[in-house]
Formats: structure tokens, sequence, C-alpha cells
């Protein structure tokens, strides 16, 4: 049982590593192309922007991304 909850717990993470991942490639996307990048990156871009500023400033949700990615970066380094 112990087993399976480990592999569950591992593929969780991984969906949620990939989904990040996603979510930040449509927002350099709509970073190098501006409004012609598409209507479904813009609306992306638009609920992150809703979603950050309704949980403080934006440069502390920069600093907060910053370092969750390299947190993430040194669990996949060891």
């Amino acid at each position: 049982m112990m087993e399976f909850l480990e592999k569950a717990r591992r593929f969780l993470w991984l969906f949620i590593e990939l989904g990040f991942l996603a979510v930040l490639s449509l927002i350099l996307i709509h970073l190098l192309l501006g409004e012609s990048s598409g209507g479904y990156v813009g609306s992306v871009v638009d609920n992150v922007t809703k979603f950050a500023s309704g949980m403080g400033t934006p440069s502390l949700i920069g600093i907060g991304v910053i370092l969750a990615i390299i947190y993430l970066l040194m669990l996949r380094i060891k």
C-alpha cells in the first residue's frame, strides 16, 4: 500500500510540475509575441494576472515564483 501511495504522490507531483511549466511557457509566449500570441494565450495570462493581483504585490509574487523555481531545481539536482 505504501508503495502505491509513493507512486501516486510522484505521479501527482509530476503532473503539477508539468502544469506549472505549461503556464510559464504560455506566459513566455505572451511576453515574446504580445497581443498577436492568440486568444487562448491571452486568456491564460489574464487569469494568472487576476489571480496574482489578489495575492499581494506583483514584486512579492515574482520573488515567490523565483524562489519556488530555485527550490524545485535544487530538489531535482539532489
